[in-house]
Formats: C-alpha cells, sequence, structure tokens
C-alpha cells in the first residue's frame, strides 16, 4: 500500500511539470522540499543505505566495546597475579576487536562514498535532463553563469553533503547512542551527567543549525552571482576589450566576490560561537567529578570509571565533527534547494509524447497568429499558407518580427492566439520531437560545437554517420574543399561556438548539417549573410536542386533569393501588410518597394552584379 501510495504521490508531483524533453524509463524522484528530494535520492539505493547503517553501527559498537574492555583490564590489575590470565584474554578480544573494527569501518566508508557518488552522478544527471525539457523562453531569463555554479559547485556540496556530511553525522549520532547504551550497561547511575550534556548538545545544535541556514543559502546564491558575472566578461572580453573596460569589469567583480568573502567571514564566525565544544569540557569534569563520588560510595569499580572516562572522551568525536558536518549539511541543502528551484521552475512548452507523428509533407498555415514575449504583441494578426514545396521569402526591416514568426512552426515558442498548422494539424497537437526532427534551421548567429566538423555536420542524426554522407552534403554546401585545407580535414577540432572559423565556414558547416538531416521544412534565417557572392551562389544551386518537394521559409536581404520565392510576406511593425509574388507586390505594395529599394542600395557593387 506505501509504495502504490508513493507512486501516486510521485506520479501527481511529476505531471504538474511540463517539459520539451524526456527519457524513457527515467526514474522520477520526489520535489517537493529539498529534504524529500534528498531522501528520494538516498533511497534508491537502498541496499548500499542498510550496508551503510550496519556496518557504522557496528564499527561504532566496536570502538566502544574498547573502552568498556579497558576499564575490565583495570579491574583485572586490581586483582594482581590472578587477574593476569584475564588480562592476557582481554588484551586478545581487544586486538581482535580493533583488527575487525578497521575492516568493518572500512567497508562503512566505501559504501558511504558509492552512496555519495552516485548521489551526484543521479543529480547531475537529473538536472542536466530538466535544462534540456526547458523552453527557449525558460533559458532566455537564464544567466549562464549561475547555471553552471548550480549544475558545478552547488552539485559538488550535494556529494560533500553525503561524504563526509551526513556519513560523519549518522556516525556520530550512533556513536553517542550507542556511548550512552555502554554507560547505562556499566552503571545506570552514571547516566545523569551524559543525559544533561546530551540535552544541551541538541539545543546548541538546533540553535547553531538556525543562524548557519540563513548564511548559508546567502553564500550559495552569491557564488551564483559571483560566478554569472564572471562568465560574461569571459565570453564578453572582445566587447571588454574593444571598449576598453577592463577596469569596470574588474571593479564589478571585485564587488560580488567582497560580498561572497564576507558571507563566507560571517559563517566562520558563526562556526566560531559553536557553543557545544564549551558544554562537553565542562561535562567532562562534572562527569568525572560525579564518578568520583559514585566510587567513593563504593558504588562503581575504579575500573568502571575508567571505561565511563573513555566512554565519555569519545563525545568529543561526536561534538566536534558536529562543527564541521552540519556547516556541510547546511551548505548542501542550500545548494539543493537552488537545484531543485531551478528545476521545478515552469516551463512553457510540452513534448506532448503521445501527439502527432508522421512525416511532414510541407503544408504551413497561419490563421490570425498573435504573438509576443511580453504584454506588447511582437505579431499581430498573422495569417498566410505555404503549400508543400514553396519557398516563402519573409521581408521587413529590422524588429518586424521576421524571426519570430519562423520560431512558431517548430514551436520554439507557442502562440498567444490563433494557430499555426503543419500538414492541417495544429503545431501543439504534434509530438514535439516528431516536429521539430523533421524541420531544420540555419540562422545567421551560427552554434557549432567544440567538436570535431564530422561531428558538427553529423549532429542532428543523433549518431555518428557515414562519412561519404557527411561529405557529400559538405559538398553540397560548399564547404569541402576548404574543409581540405585543415591539416586535420574532417576531424579537426573547432574551437567553442566554432571561434577558429569565419563567418562563412561556419554558416557553411551549418547548411551542411541541416541538408544531411533530410528536413521537410527548412528555415534560412540570413543564413548567406557571411557567404561572398561567388561561394553563395553555388549554395544556392545546391540548395535549389536538393529542396525540390520541401517548404522553405527564408529572411534574407538577398534580392536574388527574393525574387526566387514563390511567395512573399511583407511584414511592418509585427503586422503582415502584404504578400504575393515580386511582381504583384512591386506593383501594389509601397512598403515592398521602399524595402526592396532599401536592400538594392545597400547590397555592395560586385553582389549586386550578380542579382
Amino acid at each position: 500500500m506505501q509504495s502504490a501510495l508513493s507512486v501516486v504521490y510521485i506520479t501527481q508531483e511529476v505531471c504538474v511539470s511540463r517539459r520539451e524533453f524526456s527519457v524513457a524509463g527515467e526514474y522520477h524522484y520526489r520535489r517537493s522540499s529539498p529534504t524529500r528530494w534528498i531522501i528520494s535520492h538516498l533511497i534508491r539505493y537502498k541496499f548500499l543505505l542498510i550496508v551503510f547503517f550496519v556496518l557504522a553501527i557496528g564499527a561504532n559498537v566496536g570502538f566502544s566495546s574498547v573502552s568498556a574492555l579497558t576499564g575490565a583490564a583495570f579491574n583485572a590489575v586490581l586483582l594482581g597475579p590472578q587477574g593476569y590470565p584475564q588480562l592476557v584474554i582481554i588484551a586478545l578480544v581487544m586486538l581482535g576487536l580493533v583488527l575487525l573494527n578497521g575492516c568493518v569501518d572500512l567497508g562503512a566508508r566505501f559504501a558511504s562514498q558509492q552512496l555519495g557518488e552516485r548521489f551526484a552522478r543521479d543529480a547531475r544527471e537529473e538536472l542536466y535532463i530538466s535544462l534540456l525539457g526547458k523552453s527557449q523562453t525558460f533559458h532566455n531569463r537564464q544567466r549562464v553563469g549561475d547555471i553552471m555554479a548550480r549544475a558545478a559547485n552547488d552539485m559538488s556540496q550535494l556529494r560533500d553533503m553525503v561524504v563526509p556530511g551526513f556519513d560523519l553525522i549518522f556516525d556520530s549520532f550512533t556513536s553517542l547512542t550507542v556511548i550512552l547504551t555502554f554507560i547505562g550497561v556499566l552503571n545506570w547511575r552514571l547516566l545523569l551527567v551524559p543525559l544533561i550534556f546530551t540535552a544541551l548538545f541538541f539545543l546548541a545544535l538546533r540553535h547553531y543549525s538556525r543562524k548557519l541556514n540563513p548564511v548559508a543559502n546567502k553564500m550559495r546564491a552569491q557564488f551564483g552571482v559571483t560566478n554569472s558575472v564572471l562568465n560574461e566578461a569571459v565570453a564578453g572580453v572582445e566587447v571588454v576589450k574593444a571598449t576598453a573596460q577592463e577596469e569596470q569589469e574588474k571593479h564589478k567583480f571585485t564587488e560580488n566576490a567582497t560580498l561572497y568573502r564576507d558571507l563566507f567571514v560571517q559563517n566562520g564566525r558563526i562556526q566560531g560561537r559553536y557553543l557545544p565544544t564549551l558544554i562537553l569540557g565542562v561535562f567532562l569534569a562534572l562527569g568525572f567529578l560525579h564518578a568520583l563520588y559514585l566510587l567513593s560510595q563504593h558504588q562503581i569499580s575504579l575500573g568502571t570509571l575508567v571505561a565511563f572516562m573513555g566512554l565519555m572522551v569519545n563525545l568529543r568525536f561526536v561534538t566536534y565533527m558536529s562543527l564541521w558536518t552540519f556547516n556541510l549539511v547546511q551548505l548542501g541543502i542550500a545548494g539543493s534547494a537552488r537545484i531543485l528551484n531551478l528545476m521545478k521552475e515552469e516551463t512553457e512548452l510540452d513534448e506532448n509524447e503521445g501527439g502527432y507523428n508522421k512525416s511532414i509533407d510541407g503544408e504551413i498555415v497561419f490563421e490570425h497568429v498573435t504573438f509576443g514575449y511580453g504584454a506588447t504583441p511582437i505579431l499581430k494578426d498573422i495569417s498566410f499558407r505555404a503549400r508543400p514545396g514553396q519557398t516563402i521569402a519573409i521581408v521587413g526591416q529590422t524588429g518586424a518580427g521576421k524571426s519570430t514568426l519562423t520560431k512558431l512552426v517548430n514551436r520554439i515558442y507557442d502562440v498567444q492566439a490563433g494557430r499555426v498548422l503543419i500538414d492541417n494539424v495544429d503545431v501543439r497537437d504534434w509530438s514535439l520531437d516528431a516536429l521539430r526532427s523533421q524541420i531544420s534551421t540555419i540562422e545567421q548567429d551560427v552554434f557549432l560545437f567544440s567538436r570535431s566538423i564530422t561531428e558538427n555536420i553529423a549532429y542532428g542524426l543523433g549518431q555518428k554517420a557515414d562519412r561519404a554522407v557527411v561529405e557529400a552534403a559538405a559538398k553540397d554546401a560548399q564547404a569541402h574543399d576548404f574543409i581540405l585545407n585543415f591539416k586535420d580535414g574532417y576531424e579537426t577540432e573547432i574551437g567553442e561556438r566554432g571561434v577558429t572559423l569565419s563567418g562563412g565556414q561556419r554558416q557553411r558547416i551549418a547548411i551542411a548539417r541541416a541538408l544531411l538531416t533530410d528536413p521537410r521544412i527548412l528555415i534560412l534565417d540570413d543564413s548567406t549573410s557571411a557567404i561572398d557572392s561567388a561561394t553563395e551562389d553555388e549554395i544556392q544551386k545546391a540548395i535549389r536542386r536538393l529542396l525540390q518537394g520541401r517548404t522553405t521559409l527564408l529572411i534574407t536581404h538577398r534580392l536574388s533569393q527574393i525574387r526566387w520565392a514563390d511567395h512573399i510576406l511583407v511584414l511592418k511593425r509585427g503586422t503582415l501588410v502584404d504578400q504575393g509574388t515580386h511582381e504583384v507586390l512591386m506593383e501594389r505594395c509601397d512598403t515592398y518597394r521602399r524595402i526592396f529599394s532599401h536592400y538594392d542600395s545597400t547590397v555592395p557593387a560586385t553582389a549586386a552584379g550578380g542579382e
């Protein structure tokens, strides 16, 4: 029954979150609170947990047994020669206990280390899958540096929270329980001082945790901000240097790093006021005095007093470890809260796994579509139809909404009013994977991964493509020749975002990547802007030959491309002011004539001659 309720609970928790990507057979964790999330991760490995618990308890029992046997050894010594045989037996038992205890403790540490590493790995995987499933709107709101801080540093805090954090906390509190049990077995009267210490210890620990928690949360948040500032400065170092703003960036980073340092110092001050260490010193003295009193009353033996003090001294481990481990736990919980908040943040789109899943013919219909990123609409009441195989050119001044319109086709964003249909099916009813896998987009700002050229071209296939197929796509995109000029050819590793390539080279690799996926719909967003006219002519020939029967949405400033489009959309401030062929629009649309005239005047002489 409990298992069934857990499944229902987890299912309810998961169903409220929409996402664009999920993994088959994915393990779902409870996300209602950081504590439940952590526990749900740990209980996934019940066997390791049980092994750790059993071995940790066994190790502490063995450790406390040594103190108890030390007291028995004192009693044997007091017996004189008659106690020597007993002393030998005690010594042998202690030796066996120490050896066994070492093996048991090693097993406990191994189990806890395995648990911590698996927790960290699973949490990273869960966060990564969650980020992949978030919408573009979500990612537009995020600061990359802060996300990286959560994915790297906060994740490390999670691992440290389990090992050595939870490991030593469980070990120390097990030790406390075992010590109290052994003291009670020695003589129940000796429990008075340890029990009072335990009560005061927990009160002081509660006060310590309450003081530490808000500072730990601020520390993790400030680390994310500091990391974001660093990431932005490094990513935009070209702008920083071009504008000579190194001093401004240095000041900004120093200011945030100082705030983080101050919080770290505040954290240290709280640890410096840790009361249990002082309380322990006082109660060790009180415990010794109490034991001496019981000895003077002949209620305990000298060996019992020695064993008692040995057990009391063992409380140092509990006390001193709690200072360090509770700090680790508070930082880990603060980090888990930041990670959980990121994963729980709502995304606008859902993968619609059971949605429409067919091969796309290529018909695109916009029915009274309105969309905006906020309260102000970017696109207003847009309606048009693209038949399968048609090339639709979209023209308009900067900010007219051209790129935004194309992002509604593959559901990077969802419309706020109206409908976008592909093959007479609303894009929101399509399986997101089926929809996007049949649509390729080539943008002006091309993103390439820091991998080989072959991997970048074959990326859209989701697997290692045949070399001949990759080369064929590169030849069609006019990229083959310049690739062979590199020392390692197709195995050349390119820098992050393709910074080691020119703009034209990056765009040609992106075109090859798009052609290799055999898209049913192709979106070209000013994708040949960084290519010279001679190369562009060759690329356009390849694209026109290879895209027979495919629908193309084309945003371009190239007059030749606009002319050979089957249909042209004219956008002005988010409104579709006219549509038709080039000849029709030149006759009746003043806006189109002005745009066309503007494009014509901005085309270089060498390019204009070709157009």
